[in-house]
Order: C-alpha cells, then structure tokens, then sequence
C-alpha cells in the first residue's frame, strides 16, 4: 500500500526548460542597454547550452556569456544576482501539477519533495509554483548537506513521513539521480518522462503528472 508520494522539483513539477526560456528572455529586455548587440535568440540559445539543464551552476554560466559575448559595463556577478533574486517570477509548472497534489491530499497520501540545489532559490521557486503547503516535509540539498543520489536524503524524507520505503514512491526526470538512488534505498522509482534519455528502466513511467494518481489508485489496498 503507498502511503507517501514523494517528488523531485525540476523537470518534474517545474517546467524548468519553459521557465528558463521565459526568464532569460526578460533578463535580456532587463539589460538590454548592455546586451542589446548580442541577437536575443541567440543569447538564449547560448546560456541554455552552458547550463546544460541546470547541472551547471550560474556563476561559471554567466562568466562565460561575458566573455564570449564580450558584455560590458554589466559584471557577471549582476546577472547572476538578477538570476537568483528574479527567477523565480518566470516558474511555470508542468500540466496538472495542483490538481494531482490536490488529489493525493484527498487520499491522505503523505508528500513530500527532495530537490538538489541552493536552499533559498529552490525554496522560492517551489513558493512561486504555489506548492510549499502540500508538503510535509522539504528536503534541499544545500540546506541538507546531502544531496541526490545520496541514500540519506532519501531516508531522511521517510523518516520525516514516517513510513518505510516500501510503502513510498519516488517521483523524478533523473534515472539515476531520482529513479535507481530511491530504488536503492527500497522504494519505487517513477521515471517522468524525459526525452532527454531512452530505455530507462522504472518501476512505473509517466508522462504526465496526473498518472501518478493511477499509480496510488491501484496501491491503495
């Protein structure tokens, strides 16, 4: 029976690749004054690549965009304090993110959220999804000093919970970082589809959010 539904944080209830789209185009019109000789597709094509889906941290992305593009009278340091104080107004959840959390909170399932990441920047981004109150427990792996795919992490959602490894699932884009590290520590891996990676092997796959409810409906008894 699953009593508890914990989830990772991006590219599976943030839209992490629409969102950085959207906040990086508003970041040029912000400084446009300085990065006006730079296309604006261009710009977003390129800091989309040196982020490489959020495993590079912005620091060595924004250094790279200034040198490359030659940007000056702008430091890197100011984009990347616009990147942590201003991103989070660019979140866009992926499809039926409210609805599903509103429904695992009707079958008293327990939830939970594991996320790698800075504390205060991923924080604010789950606020900004309008999503922190679902959850009994947060766990940020800045603020953890542990991180995915560490087994503690995993185990310390659990313990929050309190429920055992079998009686959860674990929900994530990541095969590795989120499917195989909860499987190895005795729960069920869901992989959220991402065509990022082929033949990842999951206990269950979705592709939107809301099958996760069929997931709990079938593991109820």
């Amino acid at each position: 029976m699953i009593k508890a539904v914990i989830f990772d944080l991006d590219g599976t209830l943030l839209n992490r690749d629409k969102s950085v789209k959207i906040f990086i185009a508003k970041q040029y019109k912000r400084f446009n004054k300085w990065v006006n000789h730079v296309p604006l597709e261009k710009y977003i094509t390129r800091f989309i690549e040196l982020d490489n889906r959020g495993y590079v941290w912005k620091d060595k992305v924004y250094k790279q965009l200034v040198d490359e593009f030659g940007i000056t009278g702008l430091t890197w340091e100011e984009l990347l304090q616009d990147y942590v104080s201003q991103f989070h107004d660019s979140c866009v959840p992926l499809p039926n993110l409210i609805s599903t959390l509103e429904k695992l909170k009707d079958y008293n399932i327990g939830l939970g959220l594991i996320t790698n990441g800075k504390g205060q920047f991923q924080m604010d981004n789950i606020k900004a999804l309008g999503i922190d109150q679902y959850f009994k427990t947060i766990l940020i792996s800045e603020w953890e000093g542990i991180k995915k795919p560490e087994p503690e992490i995993f185990q310390k959602a659990l313990g929050n919970l309190n429920v055992s490894p079998s009686e959860s699932i674990f929900v994530g884009d990541h095969p590795v970082k989120d499917v195989q590290a909860s499987q190895n520590v005795g729960m069920k891996g869901v992989w959220k589809k991402d065509n990022q990676w082929d033949n990842v092997k999951a206990d269950f796959i979705v592709k939107d959010l809301s099958e996760i409810l069929l997931i709990v409906e079938s593991n109820r008894s």
